[in-house]
C-alpha cells in the first residue's frame, strides 16, 4: 500500500515516550491559523518556488513537499531505529498534517509495526470518522490527542473544522479505555482565553480514563515557512507566553488532577 509522506525525523524526543522517529503524513482537513507545518495541509505533492536573495540578487529554486512511499518501505526506515526504540522504550509516531486522512495507510503500517514489537503513536487532531479512529485504535499503541477549542463555533473560526467529532472520538476512546495524552497547544488570545480554558478543564474532568496533558507552547520560528511555501501567516505578529506564564497554566491543569509536561 502507498501513502503521501513530506518528511520523517530521527531521534525525536517529543512525540510520545522515549527515542522516537516521527513520520509526517501529508494532509489535513483543519487549517489551524497558528499551523507550525502549513507545507502538510494539502494532501497532493506540491511544487513551490524558493526565493533566496543574497547581495542584492535574487535566486530561485524549485522544491517539492511531499513524496510517495510504501508501507515495506516505510518500515525498512522505521526498523532502521529499533536499537534506539529498545533502548529509550521509544517508537514510531505518525503525525501530519493529519495521518487518519490517510487511514488505510496508516493502519497497514501501524499492524505492521505491531507485529514486529515496535510502539506506535498516532499524533492526531480528532477529527476523523468514528470508523477509522476505532479501526486504528485497535493496532495504536497511544494517541497524542489535540483538544483545542471546545466552542463549536471558535472552533471552526480558527480551525475551519467543527469540534463535535473530535468530541465525540475522544469521548469513544476514554470509554474503550485507549492510551491517550492529551495536547493543549497554548495560543495566546485564542485557546488561552479565560473562557476557553475554563471549558476546556471542565470537558476534560469529565473523562474517566484519561489523566495526562501536554501543553503546547506556541512558537513563531515557523514565520519562514509561510514566507517560503507562500502561504497566509494570520498568527505572524503574535508573542510566545512567557515561561512563568506557561508554568502558571501548569499548575492550573494540575489543580484539577492531570499530570501535566510542557513541550509534548
Amino acid at each position: 500500500m502507498e501513502g503521501t509522506i513530506f518528511d520523517i525525523k530521527h531521534f525525536a524526543v517529543h512525540d510520545g515516550p522515549g527515542i522516537r522517529q516521527t513520520i509526517f503524513f501529508k494532509g489535513c482537513p483543519l487549517k489551524c491559523w497558528w499551523c507550525h507545518n502549513p507545507e502538510s495541509q494539502e494532501k497532493s505533492i506540491e511544487t513551490f518556488t524558493q526565493i533566496n536573495k543574497l547581495d542584492g540578487k535574487e535566486f530561485k529554486k524549485e522544491v517539492k513537499v511531499g513524496y510517495k512511499i510504501t508501507t515495506d518501505e516505510l518500515f525498512k526506515i522505521i526498523e532502521g531505529d529499533r536499537i534506539f526504540f529498545e533502548e529509550s522504550n521509544g517508537g514510531v509516531t505518525f503525525s501530519g498534517g493529519e495521518p487518519l486522512m490517510q487511514a488505510n495507510f496508516l493502519f497497514e503500517i501501524t499492524k505492521i509495526c505491531k507485529e514486529n514489537n515496535i510502539h506506535t503513536c498516532i499524533d492526531t487532531t480528532g477529527f476523523a470518522s468514528e470508523k477509522n479512529v476505532q479501526k486504528i485504535a485497535e493496532v495504536a499503541d497511544c494517541f497524542l490527542y489535540d483538544i483545542k477549542l471546545i466552542d463549536s463555533y471558535l472552533h471552526y473560526n480558527y480551525t475551519n473544522t467543527p469540534v463535535f467529532e473530535i468530541i465525540s472520538n475522544l469521548n469513544w476512546l476514554d470509554q474503550n479505555n485507549k492510551n491517550v495524552i492529551l495536547r493543549f497547544p497554548v495560543i495566546p488570545e485564542i485557546t488561552n482565553t479565560e473562557r476557553n480554558l475554563l471549558e476546556v478543564k471542565s470537558f476534560i474532568k469529565s473523562l474517566k480514563n484519561i489523566n495526562r496533558i501536554d501543553l503546547l507552547p506556541y512558537h513563531n520560528i515557523s514565520n519562514g515557512k509561510y514566507n517560503r511555501f507562500n502561504k497566509e501567516n494570520k498568527m505572524k505578529n503574535v508573542s510566545p507566553l512567557s515561561d512563568h506564564e506557561m508554568l502558571q497554566l501548569k499548575l492550573e491543569f494540575e489543580s484539577i488532577g492531570f499530570k501535566v509536561g510542557i513541550g509534548g
